[in-house]
């Protein structure tokens, strides 16, 4: 298959969408150095792992209760007015946590209030998107390059974060981050047009959440999405799958960083060489496949094989993208902001209830391999009725739109047919 359409960067010649895109790669960037920061800072001061990893943990809880609570306000008030004062108020928050010696309880209430305000912004940021790139295709390519943006800047935050605060400190680190929301904030200001609200109504969360489980075509999308919960096993298990397979303890690193690479990888060349047309029908195909790879952990692979399972894995994940594509487009604009919220919670907590229960299960049976092989057959179980229904979805969609295709032209054809006749 060749590349059609156009390419993975013409989304970046439109100026709104090149704003925003550059605002979330430095909103990603900030915050893995954030995290890196304070996991050291509270570690350093009081010595206790506990702590240091609770820290870490608040800077992922919180955004599960604003992206239900909070992120229909992308739909209730004017997104770029939005955008712009969470991303002030984060600046604020994360320049007082680069406070030399600010007390442990006050961070740990700073760091609640940043993912609060940023599940607003991303939902009110992803409807934007989405408005200001109205082509079905030219939008498809856009959440190509995010995506591969997105974990490409994880991917250099996991390998470097630690170091580049080693070297800078944690103050100054913060401060970086404090300074890339001011950033963000002057891009969005300047380069992003202020529409009015998308709703007419006082929308509620509950909106977005009725509309994600209310209609079954979205319903089947959010359930294949989803299934990167179990994905996610291998990454909760990382160190003692390590060691299980007789790693040093150095790959750990690289276990982690086989799927996201595998994910970037398999974004572009998806991207590059199936047509828009085609991924559409290929989502379930490579839902199944994703975990389907990770059942062959069974074998209790070596080292090298474990990259390669976890980075065909990730290649063939980058459906997901796709996933998120279709699932804007279905759902209407005045609620996208709240639906996207009830989405993306419902992935959240679909991640951390996997690498919980993974975490569980290797625990009690003694195996990390054979725990991520199983949730790998779990994630086919359930894919694979999941791929079925979404062919009939969409077939049952595409014969809708011709039936309207067919009953639009009929009357014009009449027409047209009754003119000759007088002519």
């Amino acid at each position: 298959m060749s590349r059609q359409g156009p390419s993975m960067f013409a989304p970046l010649a439109n100026l709104e969408f090149r704003a925003l895109w550059l605002t979330e790669a430095l909103s990603v960037a900030g915050d893995q150095l954030t995290r890196v920061a304070l996991a050291i800072l509270v570690y350093d001061r009081t010595g206790n792992a506990m702590y240091a990893a609770g820290i870490y943990a608040l800077t992922f809880l919180p955004a599960l209760a604003g992206g239900l609570g909070l992120s229909h306000l992308a739909d209730r008030y004017r997104r770029r007015t939005l955008m712009v004062w969470c991303s002030a108020g984060q600046a604020l928050l994360v320049g007082l946590m680069a406070i030399p010696n600010m007390p442990l309880i006050a961070l740990f209430v700073l760091v609640i209030g940043v993912p609060l305000l940023q599940s607003p912004a991303v939902a009110a940021q992803n409807a934007t998107t989405r408005e200001i790139l109205p082509d079905d295709d030219l939008y498809l390519r856009s959440q190509d390059l995010r995506g591969i943006t997105t974990n490409t800047t994880m991917l250099v935050g996991l390998g470097g974060g630690g170091l580049l605060v080693g070297w800078l400190g944690t103050s100054t680190a913060l401060a970086i981050d404090a300074a890339t929301f001011v950033v963000a904030t002057l891009l969005v200001h300047r380069y992003v047009e202020d529409r009015p609200p998308a709703s007419t109504e006082k929308t509620s969360w509950l909106d977005g959440a009725r509309w994600v489980f209310g209609d079954r075509k979205v319903r089947i999308l959010v359930t294949l999405s989803w299934l990167v919960g179990l994905a996610v096993i291998p990454e909760g298990l990382a160190a003692p799958l390590a060691k299980e397979i007789g790693a040093p303890s150095g790959a750990v690193g690289l276990l982690l960083a086989a799927d996201p690479l595998g994910f970037i990888v398999g974004t572009f060349a998806i991207s590059h060489f199936v047509p828009a047309a085609l991924r559409a029908r290929l989502i379930g195909v490579l839902a199944t496949s994703a975990l389907g790879v990770l059942t062959l952990f069974i074998l209790k692979p070596t080292l090298v094989l474990a990259l390669v399972l976890l980075f065909v894995a990730g290649f063939v994940g980058a459906y997901q993208v796709t996933v998120m594509g279709i699932f804007n487009t279905l759902v209407p604009n005045e609620i996208r902001g709240g639906a996207f919220g009830a989405a993306r919670t419902g992935l959240r907590v679909a991640q951390a209830l996997g690498i919980a229960a993974g975490g569980a299960l290797a625990q009690g049976i003694g195996s990390s391999a054979t725990t991520i092989a199983i949730g790998g057959a779990l994630g086919v179980l359930i894919a694979v009725p999941a791929t079925v229904a979404w062919s009939h979805a969409r077939r049952e969609g595409e014969d809708t739109a011709a039936a309207s295709a067919s009953a639009q032209e009929a009357p014009a054809a009449k027409r047209e047919s009754a003119a000759k006749q007088a002519s």
